[in-house]
């Protein structure tokens, strides 16, 4: 899934790149609202991350040239502006969030989440998979969630990509190239300590006992695999 991240300041818009990519976004960004629509033009985004005050062209009329194009698109408005009628002002324009700086990793996270569920929710270009089961993990990729028994936990993008490939191949080993190029891009320089330390941290989330996985087995030199 791809975000459009536009925001002038370099620290900031870093920081949120940083945040996306480990989430498992395509992540493309602008500096200022000329270019935040050439971007939104030429890359097609899934939704948007928007600062208001940048040079140019500010972030409502940046919104105002992207609803006149696309009515749906998800958006965030992003803003050091913390007044109540700035709020009301970016949600009369379609915005489906407001986000104010400074902010916490927690708290942007929690909300891109959200508006990943409305696009996967919605279907079409995110082509969003079926609930399906890994033994006894019911696993809901439209809601970013899997459940067991009364329990459920929340996963990010790239998680629930990785359980959604290991069940899609199910009973065969899959390498460590799929992973990447699947979940990280082709662009990506694999790192194998970048995948062992994603697995690891997916273990203690959805196995009963991480020491003991039963859904996400090691194939040592190899990669994963799932049983069934």
């Amino acid at each position: 899934m791809k975000v459009l991240v536009a925001e002038d300041d370099r620290h900031i818009r870093e920081g949120l790149v940083a945040i996306l990519s480990t989430e498992g976004y395509e992540v493309v960004v602008a500096a200022d609202g000329p270019e935040a629509l050439a971007r939104f033009r030429s890359e097609a985004p899934h939704f948007i991350l928007l600062d208001i005050m940048m040079p140019g062209m500010n972030g409502y009329d940046v919104c105002r040239r992207l609803r006149a194009e696309n009515a749906e698109l998800p958006l965030i408005f992003i803003s050091a502006k913390s007044e109540e009628i700035d709020r009301v002002l970016g949600l009369e324009l379609g915005a489906d969030d407001f986000i104010v700086k400074p902010f916490g990793v927690k708290e942007v996270v929690a909300r891109i989440r959200a508006v990943t569920r409305r696009c996967l929710r919605a279907g079409g270009r995110t082509n969003a998979a079926p609930p399906f089961t890994m033994r006894d993990l019911q696993v809901f990729p439209a809601e970013l969630r899997v459940r067991r028994g009364a329990t459920t936990v929340d996963l990010s993008l790239r998680e629930i990509g990785i359980l959604r490939l290991l069940y899609e191949n199910v009973g065969r080993v899959v390498d460590r190239d799929t992973f990447f190029n699947r979940l990280w891009g082709l662009d990506h320089v694999p790192n194998s300590r970048t995948l062992d330390q994603q697995i690891a941290k997916l273990r203690k989330r959805v196995e009963v006992n991480p020491n003991e996985p039963r859904l996400i087995r090691t194939v040592h030199g190899s990669g994963y695999r799932f049983d069934g």
